[in-house]
């Protein structure tokens, strides 16, 4: 049982089948069939004009803030967005980008006051403020559809592009019980990640408009992000946006569970009600060394990064069982 991420999920048999008998080509000549379908259908599907496979969600947020700004300019993010803190400092070392990074709020939006102080005058002492990147979820938690509408509203008053870092967007979509074009309708560009909830080995989305996506194209090749016979991983991926989003509701319903399970351990802090999605965040009391525990754990095949607050993510290789075994050897190693 692997708590880590959601990013060990094993691929189906389906994924499987339809890896072994994709049809394939040179992606980099635009010849691999099964890479261009799921192109084509997935800018279709939402509400974009284009949209590009990369290997990973990292590359795909990367290429999107090199595509929307040239060097010396700036984009507005939270503190614990995933592309500002956990992205290598990409956009900066790669894109010559400055981040702008706002604390996020509790719920993990970001404040438009403390946005639009952040906007520097169009003065060339200072970095050009071109972009707005949200994250949805964050930290498990869904950013509501009004603030979305807020962020678009915001983002065109100040002439800048809004993008979304949707690793996990259609987690969001399935929380808030709504069609995933309810929440891209408000973005200039948006990543979907591939290989975590939905299950796939590899790859993540981007999606925008035709000028950005072939603007992005060029700097994927200038990154050595260009693919040749990828095909075998795209048709996991078309999978994984056909199969495997209406099951998200599985894993935020045993994160529930397992938040709750938590909340009745001694030494474990944890609020249910702040539980959205997949993701579960505890405080542990300080008289507990956390580190031991996940020790123990491992070597009864339960893995979970230790840290303060622990973070537990369930996904479609964890279920109710799991979640209860868990909380029953958690209990025993507390003891």
């Amino acid at each position: 049982m692997d708590f880590r991420s959601d990013t060990v999920t094993q691929p189906t048999d389906a994924m499987r089948h339809a890896m072994a008998n994709a049809p394939v080509g040179d992606d980099v000549y635009g010849d691999d069939p099964s890479v261009n379908e799921l192109e084509q259908w997935a800018a279709q599907r939402h509400g974009f004009e284009a949209a590009l496979f990369t290997s990973s969600g990292t590359q795909a947020n990367l290429l999107a803030l090199m595509s929307h700004c040239e060097r010396g300019d700036e984009y507005l993010c939270g503190q614990q967005a995933h592309n500002y803190k956990y992205e290598a400092g990409g956009a900066a070392v790669l894109g010559s980008i400055q981040p702008q990074p706002i604390d996020n709020e509790p719920d993990g939006s970001l404040d438009f006051t403390k946005l639009a102080a952040a906007i520097k005058p169009d003065d060339f002492h200072f970095a050009r403020t071109k972009l707005l990147s949200l994250e949805n979820t964050i930290n498990g938690k869904v950013l509501p559809l009004s603030y979305l509408a807020q962020a678009r509203e915001f983002a065109d008053q100040h002439q800048l592009q809004l993008h979304l870092d949707g690793a996990r967007v259609y987690n969001a979509a399935v929380a808030l019980e709504v069609d995933i074009t309810e929440i891209s309708q408000h973005f200039d560009s948006m990543t979907i990640c591939l290989s975590k909830g939905l299950a796939a080995p590899i790859g993540s989305l981007l999606l925008g408009s035709k000028a950005l996506i072939a603007k992005a194209r060029r700097i994927r090749k200038m990154l050595g992000g260009g693919m040749r016979q990828a095909g075998i991983l795209a048709a996991a991926g078309k999978l994984a946006l056909t199969e495997q989003t209406l099951r998200l509701s599985d894993d935020h319903a045993n994160a529930k569970a397992l938040a709750i399970g938590l909340q009745q351990l001694a030494g474990f802090s944890v609020n249910p009600d702040f539980v959205h999605t997949n993701i579960v965040f505890a405080k542990v009391d300080p008289s507990i060394d956390i580190e031991a525990v996940c020790q123990q754990l491992a070597t009864q095949g339960i893995l979970v990064s230790p840290s303060n607050p622990i973070r537990f993510v369930t996904h479609k290789d964890v279920d109710s069982q799991d979640i209860a075994v868990l909380l029953e050897k958690l209990a025993e190693c507390l003891n």
